[in-house]
């Protein structure tokens, strides 16, 4: 059995990842963590995730070193956890989302010591539509326009989502475009569309859990790339592989892409 911990416990994203890794008995969940005075501390991690008692407890800090940390929390508890990572020799899965240049910058530099997967969508589905997304964006070349769209719950802090930008990303770098040059959050009046821009669209309704689409177009067609998110079990279940994954890598940055062979 893999031995991990969890970080943001308590969160949508956290209880789900505890739920699967304790049904699927591959998985001892040594520690679970949330922030200090969160009303969850001292809950059983088992009951919270609606899969009966465990026995463990929701602490502010590693009651046992476990083989991979998964963190689901926020951009500041990534930075505490990736100290504690670095100074235990623990592997980490990051899926925290809105990190900074700096928080990313932190990230990197930790890689150097531990091994860390860091994605902002641990989907298997996304992970190959990233490919996929790059792959067409290069066949079809600069002649063609690109929009971006995803869709998320009202509760969602950040905006666009990390998948959004990652989408973005593997665009440009298919079609040799500075993301930072490129990217065009939104639209409002005269606003005429320029050549070689990549539009991005966040939506925030209800309860969606994820939604994004990828559209090329030119004046005789479009051609659309989608993924939906059903629930975040597929989430859930792809930061459980990761974690499994990594146990025993080598200090460096790696990715789903990684994970799933699909370099």
């Amino acid at each position: 059995m893999t031995k991990i911990a969890i970080t943001g416990a308590a969160g949508r994203m956290g209880r789900r990842v505890a739920a699967l890794a304790i049904e699927s008995e591959q998985f001892d969940i040594v520690s679970a963590m949330e922030m200090k005075s969160h009303p969850a501390l001292g809950r059983d991690i088992g009951e919270l995730a609606g899969v009966g008692t465990f026995g463990v407890k929701i602490a502010e800090s590693l009651d046992e070193t476990p083989e991979a940390l998964v963190d689901f929390s926020l951009p500041e508890g990534t930075l505490h956890w990736l100290g504690v990572c670095r100074d235990k020799g623990i592997a980490m899965v990051i899926g925290t989302t809105g990190l900074t240049a700096s928080h990313e910058a932190e990230v990197a530099d930790s890689a150097g010591r531990v091994a860390i997967m860091h994605s902002g969508n641990m989907s298997m589905g996304i992970n190959v539509l990233l490919k996929v997304a790059a792959d067409v964006a290069r066949a079809l070349g600069d002649e063609y326009d690109v929009e971006i769209s995803e869709t998320h719950h009202r509760f969602k802090a950040d905006a666009p989502s990390g998948t959004a930008i990652m989408l973005a990303k593997s665009v440009c770098e298919s079609l040799g475009r500075d993301y930072g040059e490129t990217i065009v959050f939104g639209r409002g009046g005269k606003c005429r569309r320029k050549k070689g821009e990549i539009g991005m669209h966040a939506l925030r309704v209800g309860d969606t859990v994820g939604e994004h689409s990828v559209h090329f177009g030119n004046l005789g067609e479009t051609v659309t790339l989608s993924h939906s998110a059903h629930s975040r079990d597929t989430f859930a279940q792809g930061a459980l592989r990761a974690a499994q994954w990594i146990v025993g890598k080598k200090p460096g940055m790696y990715s789903m892409r990684d994970v799933l062979g699909l370099e």
